[in-house]
């Protein structure tokens, strides 16, 4: 991923140092785990413990001859270490158990971190829709006029959906989070299954099952379905907050310095571009968590045509899926809102929002609901196509029309700001 769209508490988890940094945490547990067995001297695991983990450049330089990544990182690290003990490293396993286990403690590392950026973006969200829950608002369906609402309650929507990806990424941190040190075609014919208890256990790390030579991938598949997921559900807070902010709404507006510039042309523009690449980001995520499904269906115990999908997408999708929900908290925590432009939003179609109550109210009255609907459909037509009001409309024609206030749609609200508290009580 770009450095435009990456943090660098997500990114350096991604760099190759890091990934040849796990892979010699690896080794170095499976070769504890062998002194154990008494397979290995404790001499020669401690000089493995004591090397240095391999630079990238070294691995690169070596792999330019061999064309074999997981050999040429043994043959850099082994560069550090006595030639005695050299010869434990690696014993018993093949290079998908030092590939996949560190994949999935760098899986479940980078999921943390991502799930803590979901958490906070909840809270904000579940802050500012309490802090707005009195806010009335038009309520819009189709993009059109429909009932009024309130602010506060369209970002509820937005709390919940946060909190069901969060749930989504926490079932898929579990399912990606194993490891495998079984050996070629996963028989553990040359290695005692304790070597992989051992490392796993370490690393916080659960068992491939039923290993082939490789872990399942539709594990990974399932965290990035959960990754793009999260992408649609900013995406939807984004693409509402682009919509509110279009000049003849501005109901909202993004933060902007003093130094912004939104337009090398029109000195006037005040564009969403925040919200406008948060949605951008989320058609890259669905972009990435269908090439982890093509990755599922590998030939007989393993092939390679998932690698290299899986440095590009993976990496990508976690940082891009980090960076989108971090932004997507800024964008909401520092969002200015309007309270008076969102009231003349009611006010503007001239009581036409309220066709729904009057109709209600007629009906509770006990007339025929159809004669009614199309008694009140008739008075808004003509009030759409003449500017005029809708209550004074209906008045003249002998209808019982009461208060138009936006409080009668409302009443109840309290049921849904009572679930909001406590979603906003929940720790993280």
């Amino acid at each position: 991923m770009i450095s435009r769209y990456s943090l660098p508490e997500m990114a350096q988890l991604w760099s190759d140092q890091a990934r040849y940094a796990t892979w010699t945490r690896v080794e170095v547990l499976a070769a504890q785990a062998q002194v154990i067995l008494g397979r290995v001297p404790q001499n020669a695991s401690d000089d493995i413990a004591r090397a240095q983990v391999p630079s990238a450049a070294r691995v690169a330089e070596i792999e330019r001859q061999r064309d074999h990544e997981v050999l040429s990182f043994l043959a850099a690290f082994c560069e550090d270490i006595p030639d005695d003990s050299a010869r434990w490293v690696h014993l018993g396993m093949t290079s998908y158990d030092l590939v996949d286990t560190a994949l999935g403690h760098t899986l479940a590392r980078a999921t943390d971190l991502l799930l803590g950026a979901v958490a906070r973006l909840r809270r904000v969200l579940t802050l500012k829709a309490i802090e707005h829950w009195e806010t009335v608002c038009i309520g819009r369906t189709h993009g059109v006029h429909a009932e009024p609402t309130t602010f506060g309650h369209r970002l509820a929507m937005f709390a919940f959906a946060a909190e069901r990806s969060a749930q989504r990424l926490r079932a898929a941190r579990e399912a990606v989070a194993v490891g495998t040190v079984s050996g070629a075609v996963g028989t553990y014919a040359l290695i005692d299954p304790f070597v992989e208890t051992y490392v796993c256990r370490e690393l916080g790390l659960g068992v491939e099952p039923a290993p082939s030579q490789v872990i399942a991938r539709d594990r990974h598949a399932q965290l990035l379905q959960a990754v793009a997921t999260l992408g649609a559900c900013v995406e939807q807070i984004a693409l509402e907050f682009r919509l509110l902010q279009r000049t003849e709404v501005r109901e909202v507006e993004e933060r902007r310095s003093a130094a912004y510039q939104g337009s090398s042309a029109m000195p006037h523009k005040r564009n969403p571009t925040a919200s406008e690449r948060l949605c951008g980001l989320a058609r890259l995520l669905r972009g990435y968590a269908a090439m982890t499904l093509e990755d599922v269906a590998l030939w007989h115990d393993r092939d390679l045509s998932h690698s290299s999908v899986e440095r590009v997408a993976v990496p990508d999708a976690m940082m891009a899926g980090h960076y989108q929900a971090v932004a997507a908290a800024d964008l909401v925590e520092t969002l200015t809102v309007f309270p008076d432009r969102m009231r003349a939003g009611i006010d503007q179609t001239k009581g036409l929002v309220y066709s729904s109550a009057v109709l209600a109210d007629m009906l509770e009255n006990g007339a025929e609901r159809e004669q009614s609907y199309r008694l009140v459909q008739a008075a808004a037509n003509r009030c759409a196509s003449n500017g005029g009001d809708l209550g004074t409309t209906l008045r003249k024609e002998g209808v019982d029309v009461g208060a138009f206030q936006p409080q009668r749609f409302l009443a109840r609200h309290h049921v849904i700001l009572s679930r909001l508290e406590a979603l906003h009580e929940m720790e993280d």
